[in-house]
């Protein structure tokens, strides 16, 4: 029983897309305040005018595999990011990619 609970709980902690309102894009420009380059996602704490917002990235490796590294996404970096809002947390966004600098990279 100790293992089938086991294997239950991770796959309950992780969320669902379907969470997100993929009918409005947001493209939001701001400020890293803080970042995370761990599983399942990475994050980062993005300060756009007027709000902050909680941008759930792809997985560490993904990140890293499409050009990504840990050190683009350093505190008081501006960068840019597209994707959708979460319907329950208005302060949360999934991104379907982020700028940094010149550079676009897809995160789905």
């Amino acid at each position: 029983m100790i293992t089938l609970v086991s294997l239950v709980l991770p796959a309950a902690a992780h969320h669902g897309w379907s969470e997100y309102d993929v009918a409005k894009e947001l493209r939001l420009t701001g400020t890293i305040a803080e970042s995370g380059y761990e599983h399942p996602h990475g994050h980062i704490r993005l300060v756009t005018p007027g709000k902050t917002w909680h941008a759930v990235l792809a997985p560490p490796s993904r990140m890293s595999a499409r050009g990504l590294p840990p050190a683009d996404l350093k505190k008081g970096a501006t960068v840019t990011v597209v994707g959708y809002a979460n319907r329950a947390k208005p302060d949360e966004m999934r991104a379907e990619r982020i700028i940094v600098g010149e550079r676009t990279i897809e995160l789905r």
